[in-house]
């Protein structure tokens, strides 16, 4: 595979967390020159997760089992303090950090060069230019740079709807094996929860964005109510947070000028709109985004457009129900009638949320 003399690389990846590094892994193994970059010093810190992820990621994930803390069997699911609906649910908890820097040895090991500390002040056609002044020329964008994406936003893929979240690590008095899930009308958009690690456990709450100024009270609540219960201890040994996409999928292609772009993870919205989790379709939209980078160098009539179709039907149809669910839930929420019933056919543990008659008004 070759490029003009005038390209730094073939293909330019944005954002090196779980979609980029798997991007640049993809597109390196097939031939092309990747330079992938990422505004951290250092792969996966600060961590902004919950660190859950499902049993299937292994399909996906080499040597997942090293970043594992542990086994995860179930999910308890209360509503405004009834409970708990115990469902299967069998999966990890990982060190998120341990975890992101493994994918981004890998995508070095294919070899894609992988700068950290590189500050993207703007995305245009043929490259960018980074806050220092110096500019990286690329025949191909890839955009994996979370929810305030710079390449989403030169193509007009921008998350609108967002949730915010906070979460603290927390002594864990008891060992557990589920992941607790907390839903109350006091956090609409999201819920608390309560993640196992070990000796440790993650606990946080998220809500719509326009209720974020409640994030560290209610938050400062649900711990204080797990103290009581003698499930935690006082202790705060770690404080995160941040935005996740709520919307739904966006537009994953577009194009500046001659340059093709391909949005990858929360860029293009697939963070679900109800859980939040977006770990598995993270590292396989950027999987995907990086093969079809090469197929466009390559010349392959139609894997642009190729790319588009599979990333929506892979994750389009349960983003739509999600996001769905959610914006009833906020309209409940609006109209000052958000109950344990809405709230019930807003998580998927629960058969109304699954019920298509429902999911569709």
């Amino acid at each position: 595979m070759t490029a003009p003399a005038a390209s730094d690389c073939d293909v330019l990846v944005l954002g090196l967390g779980p979609a980029g590094a798997s991007a640049a892994a993809a597109a390196a193994r097939a031939g092309a020159r990747v330079i992938g970059l990422d505004k951290r010093a250092v792969p996966g810190l600060p961590v902004q997760c919950a660190e859950f992820v499902p049993l299937s990621l292994g399909a996906e994930v080499r040597d997942l089992a090293m970043d594992v803390v542990q086994p995860i069997e179930a999910m308890a699911s209360y509503t405004e303090g009834d409970g708990p609906r115990l469902d299967p649910l069998p999966g990890h908890i990982v060190d998120r950090a341990r975890f992101d820097a493994h994918l981004v040895e890998t995508a070095g090991a294919a070899g894609a060069d992988c700068r950290f500390g590189r500050v993207v002040a703007e995305v245009r056609d043929g490259g960018v230019r980074l806050t220092d002044g110096s500019t990286i020329s690329a025949r191909v964008i890839v955009g994996a740079d979370g929810p305030h994406s710079l390449a989403g936003r030169a193509i007009g893929s921008v998350n609108r709807v967002l949730s915010h979240t906070r979460q603290i690590t927390v002594p864990l008095r008891v060992p557990h094996r589920a992941t607790d899930i907390f839903l109350s009308a006091t956090t609409p958009g999201g819920y608390g929860w309560l993640f196992p690690k070990g000796a440790v456990a993650n606990l946080g709450i998220g809500v719509d964005a326009s209720e974020r100024r409640w994030l560290r009270i209610l938050l400062e609540g649900l711990h204080a109510t797990l103290v009581r219960e003698d499930r935690v201890g006082w202790d705060v040994l770690a404080l995160t947070g941040g935005a996740i996409p709520a919307g739904g999928l966006l537009p994953p292609t577009g194009s500046l000028g001659a340059t093709p772009v391909l949005l990858a993870g929360d860029a293009c919205g697939l963070a679900n709109p109800i859980t939040g989790a977006g770990i598995a379709s993270a590292v396989i939209s950027g999987r995907m985004a990086g093969e079809a980078a090469a197929e466009v160098l390559s010349g392959r009539p139609g894997a642009f457009a190729d790319y588009a179709e599979e990333i929506t039907d892979v994750f389009g149809p349960a983003l739509e129900r999600a996001r769905r669910r959610r914006a009833a839930v906020m309209a409940a929420h609006a109209a000052g009638r958000l109950g344990p019933t809405e709230l019930r056919r807003s998580w998927i543990a629960y058969e109304s949320y699954w019920d298509d008659r429902e999911a569709a008004a």
